[in-house]
This record gives C-alpha cells, structure tokens and sequence, in this order.
C-alpha cells in the first residue's frame, strides 16, 4: 500500500519528468516542490516506489523515471484533469460548429485535439447499426443506368450507380421500384434495412420475369452495398508528425507509424479499451502490448451520436506525456462532439 506522501512523490516524479524528460533525483524534488521534509525522508520515500516498481533507476547514480506501473498509478489517483482555458473552449467549440457534414466534423475533431494536446488523435466514426435510413432516391439517367441516392440520419448523403444488362428502364418502372425499396428501408436502421432489402429482392423475383429480376437486383444490390458501406468501421487520424517531437519514440517509430496507417489495429485497440467508470480512460505501456505498441499510451473517451452505440475519441503518443492536460483536452473535444452532433438531428 503507497503512502499518502510516497503517492505525492511518485506524482511529483512523473509531471517533472514529463517536464524535462531528465531523470528525478530526491534534491530536485525537495527543491521544485514543498513537502516540508528533508531529502533523506524523500529518497526513502522513492526506495519504496522502487521496490514496488513504481520507479526505476535507468543509470547508476542517476535519478529515477517512472515506470509504466507508475504512469497507471499516477493516472488512477489524478484528483483533478487540468482544466482547459476559456480561449482553449471557446476555439474547440467554433472550430467544430462550423463543419459542413459528418467528414468535415470528425476532421476537425482530430485535427483540434492534436492541436490542443501535441499528440495524435484518433477519432471512431459513429457507429452506423442503429443509425436510420432518411429517405432514398432512385433517378434514371440513361436507358441502363440507374442512380442510387441514399440519405441516412446522419446526415451521410451516398450517390452509387447501377449498371443495368443491356436494359429499357423507365421512368415509371424505377419509380416503382424505388417505392417498394422506400416501404421497406425508410425509417429502419441500417442493419434492419440490409435485411429486408435481400427479403424484398426475393419477394419480386418470385413474381416478375427472369429479366426484370435480374435488374431488381441489380439495382438492390447497389443499394445494400451503400448501406453495408457506412456499417463498417471507420476513424479519422490526424497529427501523425507529433510522433517525431524530442523525448518521443526513437526505435519503436516505424511501428506506430504502420499501425496508424494501416489502422486496423488502431480501431481494434480503441475498440476494445473498457471505460471503466470513467469518462476517459487510459492504457499505457505494457497494456497496449497486445496490439504491438508496448511504447504507447492511448487516452480516450465515448461520444454517443443518437441512435448510435457509443463511440471513442482520445489521443496516442508516448508513455511519457502530460496525463492531466491530456485527459482534460480528450473530455472536452468528447463533449463538444456530442453536441455538435447532436445538434444535427
């Protein structure tokens, strides 16, 4: 069990290394904070954090640096994030109120908590299952092209073209086609649509000529692939050129370049972090090995767009980053994007 005083100690080691990226030795502690005890009291305090394995003495002589058990105890007891300045607020707030459509918000989602924390910021699109279908469009263009225009809840707009095998649609029959495909996908979830579309598919074949089943299903085919389109998994990146600030990654920086890139190990790490009671949470170090990146730490909250599960937003960057300002900017760009998004149903 840590001590109140050896907790404080191991608080104060953690934001003067994040500071100076320069070990902490027990003068620089008694001289930058007031604990009101003497340097022998303190460095009796750190061999306790070092027997625990909360620190670590990376030379002989040198002072100590946490450990990734000691960020995790340190993030678990931050009494209080940081708060953000007005300035801070205000900024996110007008930068995010003034996106066109869904891209436009979750680009400027990361592009400000990179900006607000030097880090890089992931963003989960919103999950599309829950998410309805507002309305679909089916306009003829020439004798044997259809153009499919599907308008989610959202607010996601898809155009897609069905091709259709040496056909003479008309006007009338596409028409007919797209009230049928109306009745059974307006005001149902993605999901929900996707299924009834193969079912109503199946329905017309059984009463409609070869020929014009094949080109019912052409055009349904086009249309679930819109919708299976905007189910999938999907996050926003940006501020990848933090990772080459001073005091960061040195030989593990190939490989949290690839997973950013590739992404799917990304999503999986954001989708899989519990949130544990609290409104962001953290997996540091050696938590993060599954994934790849030992060298990391991931800082994340939910945002739930309504009709949707929930979501995350945070940042990744090295073990050694500033926890409390960190936290505080990833809690305020969850809330903003919750209202943002709200505001747009």
């Amino acid at each position: 069990m840590v001590s109140e005083r050896s907790l404080a100690v191991l608080h104060a080691i953690v934001n003067d290394f994040v500071s100076s990226n320069e070990p902490v030795g027990s003068k620089a502690i008694v001289e930058r904070h007031r604990f009101g005890v003497s340097a022998a009291t303190i460095r009796n305090d750190m061999a306790l954090l070092e027997e625990d394995e909360l620190i670590a003495q990376p030379h002989t002589s040198s002072g100590r640096v946490p450990t990734d058990k000691g960020y995790r105890l340190y993030v678990d007891t931050l009494a209080r994030a940081r708060p953000l300045t007005s300035a801070q607020r205000a900024a996110i707030e007008r930068f995010l109120g003034e996106s066109s459509d869904l891209d436009d918000v979750m680009g400027r989602t990361v592009r400000m908590l990179s900006q607000l924390t030097n880090q890089v910021a992931v963003a989960q699109y919103p999950s599309m299952r829950r998410t309805v279908v507002r309305s679909i469009e089916l306009v003829p263009i020439t004798e044997d092209r259809v153009l499919s225009v599907l308008i989610l809840g959202n607010g996601v707009v898809e155009q897609q073209f069905a091709q259709l095998p040496a056909a003479r649609v008309t006007e009338a029959w596409v028409h007919g086609l797209k009230q049928r495909i109306a009745e059974a996908t307006v005001g149902v979830d993605v999901e929900g649509a996707v299924a009834r579309l193969g079912e109503l598919a199946g329905e017309i074949g059984d009463h409609v000529e070869p020929d014009e089943a094949e080109l019912v299903g052409r055009v349904i085919e086009v249309v679930i692939a819109q919708l299976q389109a905007n189910r999938g998994d999907r996050i926003a990146v940006a501020g990848a050129a933090n990772l080459s600030r001073p005091g960061g990654f040195v030989t593990s920086l190939p490989v949290v370049l690839e997973a950013i890139e590739e992404q799917v190990t990304l999503l999986k790490l954001f989708d899989e972090l519990v949130q544990d009671g609290r409104d962001v949470t953290a997996s540091i170090g050696r938590e993060n090995e599954a994934y790849g990146l030992p060298t990391t730490a991931v800082l994340a909250s939910n945002y739930e767009e309504a009709g949707s599960f929930a979501s995350k937003v945070g940042v990744l960057g090295p073990i050694r980053m500033d926890y409390a300002g960190n936290i505080a900017a990833v809690r305020a760009v969850a809330r903003y994007l919750n209202r943002v998004l709200d505001a747009d149903h």
